[in-house]
């Protein structure tokens, strides 16, 4: 069997050949299976292309893919599909966090007949707020559908070949790779395992960076927000419309009574609120059909290395 590892890299220039050393020794414990690796160069600011560079002059195996700009993790993750060619892929970070020693635990459910193997990891190292706002996220694609109840989402992946090939056919300029895979298949599971410490650094997920990690899987393959957003202003139109009413009836019972302010101000409030509220969401959706039909790149790598049929 051969294992792809594609491995997005930013800042990894002290940690991918460490990296890739263990999951190419975990992977050759197994006789009769064999590695290649995809490393994808995100646009990292240091010296991590160079890392690269010398882990493919020492190693055919492992081809290497410098992106013209910063793309982010998911988009990276989905230019190194492009040169894969193993019976099984896995998606893993460059930072040690995940642990190769369980690349078997995710390779084996797959050979098993799942399509989407998630590493769960069940003591995470993340700060209150980053647990927070995963919890928020987790709940928010589950109602939209976007996410399977009971799954948890990871970077730490395998696909089978089916999902290879169904990717393969998900052209946008706004990738969500687990989304779209829901819409292909069932067969998805999680494998619980332990979460390592950092070899170096620290995550480099800005709050910009989750908030747009949050809407692009919010608003990918899913028209719910529009209607959650419709229902919600709906229910505003007739309070306000119930506290009208309710004000002339008690302006009826007591002339002196004086509540036109508070209740134009109020209605005002509330319907300019559903107003904006509709139209961020909707300026969501026409931003990115206007991207997609202008035929924007996924990527563009500027170099690649060790791929024959690529070059």
């Amino acid at each position: 069997m051969l294992i792809s590892v594609i491995i997005p890299c930013y800042r990894s220039e002290a940690t991918i050949e460490r990296v890739v050393e263990e999951a190419k020794n975990e992977i050759l414990k197994r006789e009769g299976n064999d590695y290649q690796f995809v490393l994808v160069n995100d646009c990292s600011p240091d010296h991590t292309f160079e890392a690269i560079r010398r882990i493919c002059e020492k190693d055919k195996k492992v081809v290497g893919v410098d992106l013209g700009r910063n793309y982010g993790q998911g988009t990276a993750r989905m230019a190194g599909l492009q040169y894969v060619t193993g019976d099984v892929v896995v998606c893993m970070d460059d930072d040690g966090q995940h642990p190769a020693d369980q690349i078997y635990a995710l390779v084996d459910k797959i050979t098993e007949g799942y399509d989407l193997v998630y590493g769960k990891f069940v003591h995470k190292e993340m700060s209150l707020f980053r647990r927070f706002s995963s919890w928020a996220n987790t709940s928010l694609l589950e109602l939209t559908g976007a996410k399977m109840k009971g799954i948890t989402n990871s970077p730490f992946l395998a696909w089978s070949r089916f999902s290879v090939e169904a990717l393969k056919q998900y052209k946008s300029p706004f990738p969500s790779s687990g989304a779209y895979l829901m819409r292909c298949t069932n067969r998805v599971v999680n494998v619980e395992m332990v979460q390592r410490h950092r070899m170096e650094g620290r995550s480099g997920y800005t709050l910009k960076k989750l908030i747009n990690l949050w809407l692009t899987e919010f608003t990918n393959f899913t028209t719910v927000p529009l209607r959650v957003s419709g229902i919600f202003g709906m229910f505003l139109v007739a309070l306000g419309f119930v506290v009208l009413i309710a004000s002339l009836i008690a302006k009826a019972v007591n002339p002196a009574l004086s509540v036109w302010l508070g209740v134009l101000y109020g209605i005002l409030g509330m319907l300019f609120g559903v107003l904006f509220m509709i139209l961020g969401l909707m300026g969501e959706y026409i931003g990115k059909i206007y991207m997609t039909v202008s035929d924007l790149p996924v990527f563009v790598p500027r170099t690649v290395l060790n791929a024959k049929d690529k070059e």
